[in-house]
This record gives C-alpha cells, structure tokens and sequence, in this order.
C-alpha cells in the first residue's frame, strides 16, 4: 500500500531548506557568468565569438530565471533585502514584473492540473465538449495562445503583452509598475545603441532576451501540456496528484541541467516549491513516490508531440489534437 499524500508532503520536507551561503554562491556565479558574455557579445572582434557569446547569455537567462523563481517561491535567500532587490531589478530587465509573476505564479501553483481554472499563469485549456461550444473568434484566440508562433516570439506575446501590458489594463492599482519594463528596455536600447552600436544591442540585448524568453515559454508549455499528461475536474482536483501526474519530469544532461536550474524536475518542484532548485535532483532519488514520473524531453519528436496535444478528451483522459 503506497503513503498517503500528506506522508508524501512530509517526505519532501527535510529537501526544503535553503544553505544561503549555497545559494549565494550560485547567484554569484551566475551574474558573473552573465556579465562576462554579455561582454563578450557587445565588443569588438570575431561575428562568429560574439554570436556564442549572445547564445550563451541567452541560456545564462533561463539560470538567472530560476533563481528570480526560487527566490519568489521562498525557496533561497528568504528574507534577504539585498536579494529582494536584486531580482526585482533582474525582473524588470526581462519583462517579468514582480507583482505580476507572484500573482500570476502562486494561481497557478494552486490550480495546477485542473481542467478548468488554471489558465492564469498558464496556457490554457479547454475540454472536447468546451471547444464544440466556441465560437469562431473564441477558438482561433484559443488556438493561437497555444500555437508554436506564440511561444517563438515569447518578448512580445508570453512576456511583452502576458506579463507587462495585460496586467496593467487589467489592474493597474494592483500592477501600477507593470509597464516599467518596457520602458526600461527603450532607455536600454538607446543607450546601448547611442554608445555601443546596433550590433551591440542585437547580439548583448535583443537576442539573448528572445533566446531565454522562448526557451523558457516552451519549458513551460511542455512541463504541462505533455503525452501522459492528466487533468482533473475542479471538484475532484487533488494537489499531490496534480503535481505527480499534470507536471512533467525533463530528463537533461549536466550542461542543460545547469542553464535549466533543474526545472525538469517538474513534478518534485510542484510538489513543494520550497525545494532550492538545487536539492530537486536529490529529492527525487530519496522519495520513492517521485521516481516514475511522467517524462517528456527537448529532442524534436517530443516537441512536436507536445505542440499537438490541444484539447482535454476526458472520456480518453488524455490530451488530443483539436478538429480541424
């Protein structure tokens, strides 16, 4: 007979204890790391070393990304002023506004894997019955929220208007700095290209955003909308089985793992956010409920068998493809 779910909860427990000095040496590591290909990217010399350096900026992003993440959830640095200031600034760089990402962030946390009600902070879903109901306007709006395009352009869609724009129109007493960072980013731009260059802000600025922004609105799309995937009616939503059958486990190399922030490992994050990125590896060894997870990975194949998983069949229980 398998441990009840608070057991489970308990079991994760001992993993959810932040080393601030741990965690501050990862921070360290990867704003210096940031800055240094920033750099690299901005100067003069070789197209094809700047390139890697505007790549490798980018996927220094997604690192930094999870720590702002980690940092919000209370996972690392609770508490801390200076760490407090710090990802607010990094946010606001990267068009993720604080106020909007807890908000938005916390919903879907407590509503993650549930057929209807977890579309904030989420892509949305709809079940086979819902979509017959839709009218034209309604399903190409649903239908393009989920479209590869949508995700590809991640500065202007996820981020841009998602988490900047949106939330301001829609409560802007609520998000009163939700447009902060656009404007941040025009002063960023013109001063970049007024002193450095075009090229400069190309290759240090605009491609390393769009290159963690997309990266990080397909890791998100993927760690819930998967084959295997299971999604639960509202009134019959359970939060442990939510997080162990609605959220994917991406299997990576050490190098992915790194620029990721152990994100793949899903299901144990959602499990008890509170688990420093750095011990998800360790909780999912130790507690054997986590260790068969629902898997899904970043070749190819498995991207494309994401994208076509649209709508919930709840007679098949399992993602499909929407009529065509």
């Amino acid at each position: 007979m398998g441990r009840a779910d608070k057991e489970i909860l308990d079991a994760t427990r001992p993993f959810a204890v932040d080393q601030p000095w741990r965690s501050w040496a990862h921070v360290a590591v990867a704003f210096g790391l940031t800055a240094v290909a920033t750099w690299g990217a901005m100067r003069t010399g070789p197209v094809g070393a700047r390139i890697a350096c505007s790549v490798l900026e980018g996927l220094l992003l997604v690192r930094l990304f999870i720590l702002f993440h980690d940092f919000y959830h209370g996972a690392i640095l609770r508490g801390s002023r200076a760490a407090r200031w710090l990802f607010w600034l990094y946010g606001m760089i990267v068009l993720t506004p604080p106020s909007v990402w807890r908000q938005t962030h916390n919903y879907h946390h407590a509503h993650n894997g549930k057929i209807v009600g977890s579309h904030v902070g989420s892509y949305p879903v709809v079940t086979v019955s819902m979509w017959g109901k839709m009218s034209r306007i309604e399903r190409f709006s649903y239908a393009a929220s989920r479209h590869p395009l949508i995700i590809l352009f991640g500065p202007l869609t996820v981020f841009g208007w998602g988490m900047c724009v949106s939330p301001f129109l829609r409560d802007r007493r609520k998000h009163p700095s939700a447009l902060l960072p656009l404007a941040l980013q025009v002063v960023l731009a013109w001063g970049v290209v007024s002193t450095l260059g075009g090229s400069a802000y190309l290759l240090g600025v605009a491609a390393p955003l769009c290159i963690a922004m997309a990266s990080g609105a397909y890791l998100f799309y993927a760690q819930h909308n998967f084959p295997g995937v299971f999604l639960q009616p509202r009134d019959e939503w359970n939060y442990v089985k939510a997080a162990l059958e609605s959220c994917s486990y991406m299997p990576m190399g050490p190098v992915m793992a790194f620029f990721t922030g152990n994100i793949g490992f899903h299901h144990v994050h959602h499990l008890n956010p509170s688990i420093p990125f750095y011990r998800l590896p360790d909780a999912m060894r130790e507690i054997p409920e986590l260790g068969s997870p629902r898997t899904t990975t970043l070749w190819p194949g498995d991207v494309v068998s994401c994208f076509r998983l649209e709508i919930w069949d709840p007679d098949a229980g399992r993602m499909v493809a929407r009529p065509r």
